[in-house]
């Protein structure tokens, strides 16, 4: 997400990394092909337009919640829910640091 799309998802004190650095770390992942930032609230029209072979989503998100995961699986790709590491997340983070 952009930063101003994360601000209408999540409020004005965030994102606490800006776009920049966020897709900096992501490209930084071996697997990771291309990073795409995209304004809206979702990256539906964004999976629409490059149909990608896989689509990643964590694992506390069900399939049926994953924004065009219908979508990548009708033509062709697989949708992977992977898990999340336990007590690491940037909410996370800003309520130990405000403790």
């Amino acid at each position: 997400n952009s930063d101003s799309s994360v601000k209408n998802l999540k409020g004005n004190k965030r994102p606490i990394n800006n776009q920049e650095r966020r897709k900096t770390i992501l490209e930084s992942i071996k697997f990771v092909d291309e990073v795409i930032i995209f304004n809206e609230l979702t990256p539906l029209n964004l999976i629409k337009r490059i149909t990608p072979n896989i689509l990643i989503k964590g694992a506390d998100y069900k399939e049926d919640e994953i924004v065009g995961a219908d979508y990548v699986k009708e033509n062709g790709g697989k949708v992977v829910r992977i898990d999340l590491v336990s007590n690491v997340s940037t909410s996370k983070i800003i309520s130990e640091i405000k403790d």
